[in-house]
């Protein structure tokens, strides 16, 4: 039953241009995103208010076509002025599934001063997925139909595919702990395809989001 939730406004934010090995397409956190708002806004009432092109990606980390944090913000500053025109929208959840985002999450307060608007940034979907290209987002792109299971050996090699686990990242590896963490983790158990993990993961992210939802709609109420 959907909830009366209609004040509140969701946006996924992924990149579109970031290599996720042989068997995820370029686009693949874009697809998430867009997969885990649309789900939370079927079950809420909530509007989906679309999808940010640019992403923004930290240093050293080279993975694909990027943009700079300050062009990121002003697409999504620009976004929000944009949703403001929309009767009733209050509040945006901001959907997340690019691990170079999170430095927006910095600037959420900058955004509502400028905007008038609750924002809340969800990075659920990158708590969840590990390592990046690797068994967590395989198995969430299997289960929307984005991941091609016949690739999933020679997404392996890690020599032609280096964004995999961030295995072949150095520069990456050395500098951020996580990353050299997640890469050991892919070096030593692989990766695989498992719909059963991939459903799991995607439905704790839409509950999640949906947990936002709420808050901001509490939020409104309160006024």
């Amino acid at each position: 039953m959907s909830l009366n939730l209609g004040k509140v406004g969701i946006l996924a934010l992924g990149s579109h241009e970031e290599r996720h090995g042989a068997a995820l397409p370029p686009d693949t956190d874009a697809k998430l995103a867009s997969h885990v708002a649309l789900e939370a806004t079927k079950r809420t009432g909530a509007k989906f208010l679309g999808t940010l092109y640019s992403s923004y990606e930290l240093p050293y980390i080279d993975t694909g076509h990027h943009q700079t944090l300050e062009q990121v913000l002003e697409e999504l500053r620009v976004k929000l002025q944009t949703v403001k025109q929309i009767p009733g929208i209050e509040g945006v959840v901001l959907v997340n599934a690019h691990g170079g985002n999170k430095p927006l999450r910095d600037r959420i307060q900058e955004l509502e001063q400028e905007t008038s608007l609750r924002v809340i940034f969800n990075n659920k979907i990158i708590e969840l997925e590990g390592p990046h290209a690797a068994t967590g987002e395989l198995s969430m792109g299997a289960v929307i139909g984005i991941t091609d299971v016949s690739k999933i050996a020679e997404h392996s090699d890690f020599e032609r595919y280096p964004e995999v686990g961030f295995v072949g990242l150095k520069e990456a590896r050395k500098c951020y702990p996580w990353a050299e963490r997640h890469a050991q983790e892919v070096e030593r158990v692989g990766v695989r395809v498992d719909k059963f993990l991939g459903k799991k993961l995607l439905e704790c992210a839409i509950i999640d989001v949906m947990n936002d939802i709420r808050k901001l709609e509490t939020l409104s109420l309160r006024d």
